[in-house]
């Protein structure tokens, strides 16, 4: 079976033209509704990489990157908050402890939507969420500066670093309770509909038996770092429905160029083990940004004055642009991007191909 042939990829591609396109705009200035998630819960695509023994698909990273990019192309805001639930699924995926067997089946099937706290880990020295032992627990304290779909989620994975440097995640209840109280949501230029907010703990219990994972920041850094470095395939789905807005005599050249760099991203997270080649992913991800900027720039020019609306698609796909340039951003991708931005070469003893 081809990738494009999958079932998900089917169901990705009726929910994308069926409802979240059509209600892009919309969504866009009033935010993700509920009966957006529900149909999304409904369509399977939440346990995409989850085992089959637990009510996953058990698909290949293929078929997550073909469905993703659907899904953003169509509306980046649901897309933004469904992929959230994922890296809890993988992070259940791999553990082997209790919490594994309570919660992988409901979210592999749909039946709960989690979402994630824990990009502020990447701040390490600098600890915004600390975490200490109480009793047959945890307690977190300190600001998760963004959370994406308050309201939305059922629960969210939690990460903090404890007094020993070692990472802590823990599933917790999405709503406010004693110890945890979310900010209103954001106004945002871009994804304002995700419902994000900041969290603020002060003395937020949990059980042991809510740990997901706990390992030295040493050990796990490095697979978050080698995560952060592909090429994210919302970009090549939001660029693809900029070029759907253009005449074939502007599109066609563009989507040469979104075709080789979409190519050269997948070989490389195919072919590649994880932390290699890592200045050719980066390299990668900048032209794939690059592709992404001129698409939706053409389609504001090609939309005159009315893509100033913000009810024009034209201008909802820019926005949403801009906010794939730095979302998963991190210190050495955010350094390679300017370097190629300012048309300078990596600084030497720099980003290099390992």
């Amino acid at each position: 079976m081809t990738i494009s042939a999958h079932p998900l990829v089917d169901r990705a591609r009726r929910l994308a033209a069926d409802l979240l396109a059509p209600e892009a705009e919309r969504v866009d200035q009033e935010g993700v509704p509920a009966s957006h998630i529900a149909a999304v819960k409904r369509s399977g695509l939440l346990g995409a990489v989850a085992p089959v023994t637990h009510g996953g698909a058990g698909a290949p990273p293929s078929v997550l990157r073909e469905t993703a990019e659907i899904l953003a192309g169509a509306c980046c805001s649901t897309w933004f908050v469904q992929t959230q639930h994922h890296t809890p699924v993988q992070t259940l995926t791999q553990s082997e402890l209790p919490v594994r067997e309570r919660l992988l089946g409901p979210l592999a099937r749909g039946e709960l939507l989690s979402g994630v706290a824990y990009a502020h880990l990447r701040a390490y020295p600098r600890v915004p969420v600390r975490v200490h032992r109480r009793g047959a627990g945890w307690r977190f304290d300190g600001t998760v500066p963004w959370y994406t779909g308050w309201g939305l989620n059922d629960v969210l994975l939690l990460a903090g670093v404890t007094d020993t440097g070692e990472v802590l995640f823990a599933f917790a209840e999405a709503c406010d309770q004693r110890g945890l109280r979310a900010s209103p949501p954001m106004r945002l230029a871009a994804l304002t509909a995700s419902h994000t907010v900041s969290l603020e703990l002060d003395g937020l219990w949990l059980p042991e038996e809510a740990v997901a994972l706990r390992t030295p920041y040493e050990r796990w850094a490095p697979g978050d770092r080698a995560r952060t470095l592909g090429t994210n395939p919302a970009v090549f789905g939001v660029a693809r429905s900029a070029l759907s807005l253009l005449d074939e005599e502007t599109a066609g050249p563009l989507r040469v160029r979104l075709a080789d760099v979409r190519r050269r991203a997948y070989a490389l997270a195919d072919q590649a083990e994880p932390g290699e080649r890592t200045g050719e992913r980066l390299a990668v991800r900048a032209d794939a940004y690059e592709v992404l900027r001129t698409a939706t720039t053409a389609a504001v020019v090609a939309g005159g004055g009315r893509a100033m609306a913000l009810t024009s698609r034209a201008q909802r796909l820019a926005r949403e642009a801009l906010f794939l340039l730095v979302q998963g951003q991190t210190a050495e991708s955010r350094a390679a991007h300017l370097r190629t931005l300012a048309g300078t070469p990596p600084e030497p003893g720099g980003i290099r191909n390992t």
